[in-house]
């Protein structure tokens, strides 16, 4: 399985901050955002991700992140130039995902969890032997800004919908999809929405209306942070803050995940500390790992 980190679009919410850099670059307490979305990959031993980004952002993610051999990754690159909807990703990373099946995760959300790299690999299973695709519902109070997870009187997933006025639950569909490789073509077929978008929501709904499609319910003992707003980015730079300051470990430390994984082994990540060792982050790599 190959992913996909959508890091495009033009952060709106965020200006003034996002006027001079991308949303995704921005700091969640001591990392880059992207570093989030990149880690949750790398704990799904997915190597080979491809980064999507505008015309002028891009070259600062290569500048971050390089090829990802220092991770044990290999990192492509390719452009979106106007956020025309999540679903483009596909058709933009067509050549990139072959024949693979992909994951697509949001350059701006964040997961956290005991038990989640648990949740992943069977979202993985699923798809590679059943060929159905995965998304996640995660209760909110404001369901009316996301996609929306519908229910009949059985509990069964009925329909998803895209910020409705009037939302029929309040299990908002989370920033990571896992698919099979034909949703490439399913994403070339959907024409744009009413907001000219090319809808993921309406990806979703083809896999559902051909029962491929599995809603898994995150209950209370995950967390979803979704940044894109100026009190939301806070909020996940204080949770993180929080929890490694409780547990004394990094969240989404990449360097620390692909030495775990065996990405890359000792001598390797010694090179990638050598230039960075008098900083925080490097004395953490150095007292942990070596």
């Amino acid at each position: 399985m190959k992913g996909i980190i959508l890091a495009g679009g033009l952060g709106t919410r965020l200006y003034p901050i996002t006027k001079v850099i991308s949303k995704q670059l921005l700091s969640v307490y001591d990392k880059p955002m992207i570093y989030y979305p990149l880690s949750l990959l790398m704990m799904s031993e997915i190597r080979e991700i491809l980064i999507i980004s505008t015309p002028k952002d891009l070259p600062m993610y290569k500048n971050l992140l390089g090829d990802g051999r220092a991770l044990g990754l290999k990192l492509s690159y390719e452009e979106q130039s106007y956020p025309n909807g999540l679903a483009q990703a596909f058709v933009i990373g067509e050549k990139f995902i072959g024949k693979d099946n992909v994951c697509l995760v949001l350059g701006d959300n964040i997961f956290y969890g005991q038990g989640f790299s648990s949740v992943i690999r069977s979202s993985i299973k699923r798809t590679e032997k059943e060929e159905k695709a995965t998304i996640f519902g995660f209760y909110v109070k404001d369901p009316e800004r996301y996609g929306v997870v519908s229910f009949n009187s059985s509990q069964e997933v009925t329909k998803i919908e895209e910020k409705p006025v009037n939302p029929k639950s309040n299990y908002a569909v989370v920033g990571l999809y896992f698919y099979p490789n034909k949703v490439i073509e399913v994403a070339k077929e959907i024409k744009p929405s009413e907001r000219g978008e090319y809808e993921i929501t309406e990806v979703n709904n083809i896999f559902l209306s051909k029962k491929k499609l599995y809603v898994e319910l995150m209950d209370k003992e995950f967390v979803w942070l979704d940044t894109g707003t100026h009190d939301s980015l806070l909020e996940a730079s204080n949770f993180i803050q929080a929890i490694e300051k409780r547990q004394g470990l990094k969240i989404a430390c990449l360097e620390e995940i692909a030495l775990k994984k065996r990405f890359i082994n000792k001598l390797e990540l010694k090179k990638v500390i050598k230039p960075i060792i008098n900083t925080e982050y490097g004395k953490y790599l150095k007292n942990k790992n070596l």
